[in-house]
């Protein structure tokens, strides 16, 4: 069986962004991304998806927060957006899905965590992580792994990353993720990687020594050629301690969530409360595609 692990948070700003406002009748709150994400797992399980966690940064700012001050709090965030995510947590769940609403950690740390438990049980063929995050590349495992089968879809584009994927996409291994974000940085999480390095100069690098720590310390020692590679270097020796913190902000706690039976996961019908959180929400038609699909999998 496969299991698809879906970035609620992306999927909440994806819908934001991709369809008209919808002020809900009962008291004007705005639900139409809400309403957008939960067309969207319904078609999966439309589709034929059997086993699905839901992720979502039930609150923004994490413990990456206290690591690094510039990181990302949410304070840039839409209100219409971060009023929508406790909304899209009562929805999904009542629509009986599995969801991790985060706190401490990220959706993203939820994510990686549950394909790596996911993929490790020899029922799941599949742990398919669907988000385009670049961070969510690292848990992408290499083929022949003991560790089973991760891979990465981008459902709006209907790209998918196996291992070979993600090194065409970035020019490192899953595993080097981490020290590649470390070194560029992320802007959409907030942490600048160092001056200077670039996507090329860092996939140049990385492919060969594959790790910050492995790179020499000497740039006469390195035997692959960089443009500006001196300058580089000294930038890493200088500023060595900041690439690591950025590498660890960058890297997915794989302890986030428990999994448990994975045979959870398996989509079989909404919970009791269903008619009365879709039909507040404005969700009279999604109602009537859950009862259908809870009837063909009953």
């Amino acid at each position: 069986m496969d299991v698809h692990l879906i970035d609620g948070t992306y999927e909440l700003f994806r819908y934001h962004f991709a369809l008209p406002g919808h002020p809900r009748e009962a008291d004007g709150l705005e639900v139409g991304a809400v309403r957008g994400v939960l067309n969207s797992m319904l078609q999966m399980l439309e589709e034929g998806a059997t086993h699905v966690g839901i992720a979502t940064d039930s609150v923004i700012p994490s413990f990456r927060n206290e690591l690094y001050d510039g990181y990302k709090d949410g304070s840039d965030v839409d209100p219409e957006i971060e009023g929508q995510f406790p909304v899209l947590e009562e929805v999904l769940m009542a629509a009986g899905f599995t969801v991790w609403p985060m706190i401490e950690f990220e959706a993203d740390d939820a994510l990686g965590s549950a394909a790596i438990q996911a993929a490790a049980d020899s029922r799941v063929e599949r742990a398919i992580i669907c988000t385009p995050d670049k961070d969510l590349a690292q848990c992408v495992t290499e083929d022949g792994s003991d560790a089973g089968v991760i891979v990465q879809y981008d459902r709006r584009k209907g790209v998918w990353y196996d291992s070979a994927g993600v090194v065409e996409k970035f020019g490192v291994k899953p595993a080097s993720i981490p020290d590649y974000l470390g070194l560029v940085g992320d802007t959409a999480d907030g942490f600048p990687g160092l001056k200077g390095w670039g996507a090329k100069s860092a996939a140049t690098v990385l492919h060969r020594y594959g790790h910050i720590e492995n790179i020499p310390a000497n740039v006469d020692d390195w035997d692959v050629k960089v443009r500006s590679a001196a300058k580089l270097s000294a930038t890493l020796n200088d500023n060595l301690e900041d690439a690591v913190l950025f590498r660890l902000i960058a890297t997915i706690d794989a302890k986030s969530v428990s999994l448990g039976d994975v045979a959870d996961l398996r989509w079989t019908g909404p919970a009791d409360n269903v008619e009365e959180v879709l039909l507040l929400n404005d969700a009279g038609r999604q109602l009537e595609r859950i009862k259908k699909l809870a009837a063909e999998r009953s």
